[in-house]
Parts: C-alpha cells; sequence; structure tokens
C-alpha cells in the first residue's frame, strides 16, 4: 500500500511540475504581454510530439511498424527535450503576424483559437506525419536503457527533474519581468497604442514573449510525453487551454506565484478530485461535470475576484519607505487643489537629455498634401504645415475639423491616405509610430491614455528612451547590467514628479488618479520620452485654469530650451498666451495661421470658430 502511494505521489509531482509551467508560460503572455494565446496547447503539444520523435527509433522498424511518424533519430536525452524546447519556440515565429499591429486583441485570440483547431485537425487526418488520431506510443523514457522506468527510485528522479526544471522556469521568467523590459511588456499589455507612439516595438516585443511561452510551453510537454510514453491529438483539444486560463484567474493573472497556485488549484486537483468520484451509470457524466465546474469556477472568480487569489502585485519604485500609496482620489477636487512644485526650479535641459540646441527656429516638422480618409469620407484633405523648431504652436478648430486625425498621422498613429510628413528634412510618411518617437516625434492622446496597472513613477520611468534593460536580451542580462541606469531613471522621474506637485502619488496606481492628475502624469511621461517635438492634443482638458497656465508657462520654457511643442487646444486663452503661431483647421483643411490676435481680425476665422 505504501508503495502504491509512492507511486501516486510522484505522478502527482510530475503533473503538478508540467501544469506550472504551462500556467506560467501562459501567464508571461497573457499576464504580463497581454496576449490572449488561445492557441496555447499547439505549443505544448509541438513539445510532446517532438520529443517523442526524437527519442523514439525509426517507424519501419520499430514495434513491428505498427505505427507510422517522420524522423525517429533515437536521440539520448537530454537531447529530446532541448529539441522540443527549440521548436516550441521556432513553431511561436508564425504566428507572430497573428498579434502584430493589424490583428490584436480579440481578433488575435481567435485567429490563435483557430489555428488550433485546424493544426489538429491536420495531425489527425494526415497519418504518415505523427500517426493520425491513434498518436504515438511506447515513447522511451529518458536513461530506460541505464535505469528502470517503473522503478520507485526512477519516478520520484523524475518527479524531481521536473521540479528542479519548473523551478528554472519559475526564476527565469522572473528575471524577464522584474526588468524595465517587463515594465515595458505591462505598459504594451495595459495600452499598445500608447506603449507604441513611446517608441515600445510591439511586433518585437509580442513576439519575445511568444517565443519564451512557446518553449516553455514545448519542454513541459515533453516531460510529460517521457513520463507518459504516448501522445495523441485527443490529449490536446482547444479546451486545455481553457482549463490553463482558468487555473491563471484564479490564481491572479501577471502573479509567477498565483499561476502555480492556479496550477496547483486548477488543472491539476480538478484531474486529481475526479479519481474519486464513484463509478457512474453514465461514464461521460463525470467529464461533462468537471467542464462544467470549471465553467462556473471562471465565472465566479470573473465576477468576485478578478484579480484572483495572488492579484498582480504593485511595484515600488520610489525611495519614500514605510509611506503607503494613495489609494483613491476624488475626482473633480483634487485637481483644484494640484499645486506645482518646485517646477520653476527644475532643469529641464538635464532632466529631459535635451542637450545644446540653437533655437535657429527652423522648420522640423512638415507636411505636404496630407490627407485621410475613412469609407470613402474624407476628414482631412491638402493639409501642408510647417512647425518650426523651439516654438510652442497651437492648432484650433471646431470639433471635427481633423485636429486630432491630423496629430496622429504626424505621429504615425494613423497611416495617411495620401501626402507626405517630413521630420528634421527627411521623409518619414512610411515610417512607423515607433520608429517616429524612436527618432524625437512624441505624442500625447486627447483622452486620457495612463497605464492603469502601473504606478505613476512607473507610467513616467517607462518612457525613458533607450534603457539598458528595456530588450529581452538586457533583461537576461540581470539587474547588475541594468540597475544603476534604473536606479538613474528612477531618481530623474521623481524629480519631474517633484516639480509637478504628485510625489504622493508616486506608487498609486496611475488609473485610481483624477482626470486631471491622469493628464499630469501623461505630459510628464511624454517629456520624459525625451522629445524634439511634441504633439500635445487637447493636455489641459480636465485641469484647473490656474494649473494649466502654469503647465503652459512650462511649455514655453521648455521651447526656450530647444524643445519644439505643436498644441491642440479649445481654451482660446492658452492660445492666446502661449502659441505663437496658431495653426486654424476647419473641415479637414487649413483654413488661416498666424497670432490669436491676427486670427480674431479675419472674418472666416471668426465664423467658422471664433464666433461663441
Amino acid at each position: 500500500m505504501l508503495t502504491q502511494y509512492s507511486f501516486y505521489l510522484t505522478t502527482i509531482l510530475v503533473y503538478g511540475a508540467v501544469d506550472a509551467m504551462a500556467c506560467m508560460a501562459l501567464n508571461v503572455e497573457f499576464g504580463f504581454a497581454g496576449i490572449s494565446n488561445f492557441g496555447f496547447i499547439i505549443f505544448q503539444s509541438a513539445g510532446a510530439y517532438t520529443a517523442a520523435i526524437l527519442s523514439m527509433p525509426r517507424a519501419a522498424s520499430s514495434n513491428g511498424g505498427f505505427q507510422q511518424y517522420v524522423l525517429g533519430w533515437n536521440l539520448a536525452w537530454p537531447l529530446p527535450w532541448i529539441g522540443a524546447a527549440i521548436v516550441g519556440g521556432l513553431l511561436a515565429l508564425p504566428f507572430v503576424f497573428l498579434v502584430g499591429k493589424r490583428l490584436r486583441g480579440d481578433f488575435a485570440a481567435v485567429g490563435l483559437l483557430v489555428s488550433a483547431v485546424l493544426l489538429n485537425v491536420l495531425v489527425k487526418d494526415y497519418v504518415p506525419f505523427l500517426n493520425g488520431s491513434a498518436g504515438i506510443s511506447i515513447v522511451p523514457a529518458p536513461l530506460q536503457s541505464f535505469w528502470n522506468p517503473q522503478g520507485l527510485a526512477y519516478q520520484f528522479a523524475y518527479g524531481g527533474v521536473a521540479i528542479v526544471l519548473a523551478i528554472g522556469v519559475y526564476f527565469l521568467i522572473r528575471r524577464v519581468t522584474e526588468s524595465p523590459y517587463g515594465r515595458s511588456l505591462r505598459a504594451m499589455r495595459d495600452n499598445d497604442i500608447v506603449a507604441d507612439s513611446l517608441g515600445k516595438d510591439l511586433r518585437l516585443q509580442r513576439t519575445s514573449m511568444l517565443v519564451l511561452g512557446g518553449a516553455i510551453a514545448a519542454l513541459s510537454g515533453a516531460i510529460l510525453v517521457g513520463f507518459i510514453n504516448l501522445w495523441a491529438p485527443g490529449a490536446w483539444g482547444y479546451a486545455e487551454t481553457i482549463v490553463l486560463f482558468a487555473a491563471i484567474i484564479v490564481g491572479g493573472a501577471g502573479n509567477h506565484k498565483g499561476a502555480i497556485l492556479g496550477a496547483i488549484l486548477v488543472p491539476l486537483s480538478f484531474e486529481e478530485i475526479t479519481r474519486f468520484i464513484p463509478p457512474l451509470s453514465n461514464p461521460a457524466l463525470v467529464p461533462a461535470l468537471q467542464w462544467v465546474a470549471i465553467g462556473l469556477l471562471i465565472i465566479l472568480f470573473l465576477w468576485f475576484r478578478p484579480d484572483g487569489i495572488l492579484p498582480e502585485r504593485r511595484r515600488i519604485l520610489s525611495n519614500r519607505s514605510g509611506v503607503a500609496p494613495v489609494e483613491t482620489v476624488v475626482e473633480g477636487q483634487s485637481d483644484a487643489l494640484i499645486k506645482l512644485g518646485n517646477v520653476d526650479e527644475l532643469n529641464f535641459r538635464e532632466l529631459l537629455r535635451l542637450g545644446e540646441v540653437t533655437n535657429d527656429h527652423r522648420v522640423i516638422l512638415s507636411t505636404k498634401g496630407l490627407t485621410k480618409s475613412f469609407n470613402g469620407v474624407t476628414v482631412v484633405s491638402d493639409v501642408s504645415i510647417e512647425v518650426r523648431q523651439g516654438r510652442l504652436t497651437g492648432m484650433i478648430g471646431p470639433n471635427g475639423a481633423g485636429k486630432s486625425t491630423t496629430l496622429a498621422m504626424l505621429a504615425g498613429t494613423l497611416a495617411s491616405t495620401s501626402g507626405q510628413v517630413f521630420f528634421e528634412g527627411a521623409d518619414i510618411t512610411s515610417v512607423s509610430s515607433h520608429k517616429r518617437a524612436q527618432l524625437g516625434l512624441v505624442r500625447t492622446f486627447q483622452l486620457a491614455s495612463e497605464f492603469k496597472k502601473l504606478t505613476v513613477l512607473e507610467n513616467l520611468v517607462s518612457a525613458i528612451p533607450r534603457q539598458p534593460g528595456d530588450s529581452f536580451w538586457g533583461s537576461m542580462r540581470g539587474r547588475r547590467y541594468w540597475g544603476a541606469e534604473d536606479e538613474a531613471n528612477i531618481e530623474r522621474a521623481e524629480e519631474i514628479l517633484e516639480g509637478f506637485g504628485l510625489t504622493q502619488y508616486a506608487d498609486t496606481y496611475a488609473g485610481a488618479l483624477s482626470g486631471g492628475q491622469r493628464r499630469l502624469v501623461e505630459i510628464m511621461r511624454a517629456l520624459l520620452a525625451q522629445p524634439k517635438v511634441l504633439l500635445l492634443d487637447e493636455p489641459m482638458a480636465g485641469v484647473h485654469p490656474n494649473l494649466a497656465h502654469k503647465i503652459g508657462d512650462q511649455l514655453t520654457k521648455m521651447c526656450d530650451n530647444g524643445m519644439t511643442v505643436l498644441m491642440v487646444e479649445h481654451e482660446l486663452s492658452l492660445m492666446d498666451a502661449f502659441c505663437d503661431p496658431v495653426i486654424v483647421l476647419a473641415e479637414g483643411q487649413v483654413l488661416a495661421e498666424g497670432t490669436m490676435a491676427e486670427l480674431r481680425k479675419r472674418p472666416e476665422v471668426v465664423e467658422a470658430y471664433l464666433v461663441g
């Protein structure tokens, strides 16, 4: 009896390690990078098949040739497991187009789900590839020629190796996600369009997480097939991915320990609990009830505890030890109480790395015949403007005039139908938005666009370009490589945060701030992106008028220090006080340009916009 329980324990160890690795891999894709990979089971299955066919002998001469499969290289352990991880990573590459900029979110999730179903059908129907629906059996256990796989010592050793690999996976993904690169991944998860406008390469970030998750999933599949010695299409239906998603939802998305806890509570526990249910007249009833229970579990957690048992932890970056972050902010009232701190004392040239710039007022940004149409309706027509270096240029016009659309085309977040955009004399019309941001063309958005699940300080630091740890390989080099630079960047962010009077909110989630405070965070974040040209889309919306004028003063000083600003704003007092020149758009076309005093004298401008 004791021996029987011992073998049962080894099975629990192996399955627990496999499920934990799979959940951590999916969590790094979904919980950190925001990729809803409903085709995740593809990668675990690919690892299982790869390990099997790399460890088995040639099909024609093995076991009477009763099954068909490719390769059959009969490689020694651990080569099949290593090969499985490599294949899992490589298999992720064709799926990158499904999670790129063109297809993302729910559409990418559906695309990945359909891919999983199609690949399952392919493996079932094309028998010579992987033996069809019958699957591959009698897969050699690792080192079986030296050790009896049925022995208790071997089983415990196998479980120990699986646990060690799961621990290694935990520290591997933690190294990636607790770096500046992990911060960028969570920013992309919260708002990918804004992350893109700050210079983050979304395609590269999603590729790296798909490859990493795919390699880990494939390794988990290799461990499992080496233990159970068989694999078939019935083991990797799309429903298996739903179980893993349920585990992450229950445990806590964005938390590695939560993913491990979810793996223990959902796939492992549900599988084992069914063993203790007495036999029923209908053998299909137990699996059906199991799926009902999993569905109810997902619904209950999404309703009552959407962050899971172990929610994603807050990253405290500030040096204010012992000071609890502000949790809630009163909308409206708090905006009126905002007072800029020592912003007049800030050295923006040093903080923003502006360098020595000569304000020669040359044309730094311009357009020629810029046009945008949606479904045959033209919203911006033949717009040709010039923005001069070192000036605060304004843009006004009635609602629907095309102001935000023009800014979006300048930043590259919206492709133009025709026309050209020039930056520092070069044609950047075909340059992607994240590369424009890297060149120094940075924008804000008409609606508040903070990264809600990042703290205020994380929002600011995430925007700083060229951080040594803000890449996959940089994160892999560890804190010794990027730690000192990251601390310096945090200090810069804290200094500008103090200048804007929001130090007490440094470790508060940005999504918990009031409207005016979120606007300030967006402005500070855009400044720390070190722009040469800053495109502001109604930055003072929701900001108290007194505070708006103080911010306008600082923008003017930044322009004196070499920055260039193009600002869309409805508040004409700000245009009067700070902007020269001002561009007027009406019905998608440039109506006039000049100082506000000059524009007030022009009848067509007064009639189109200034009346009322």
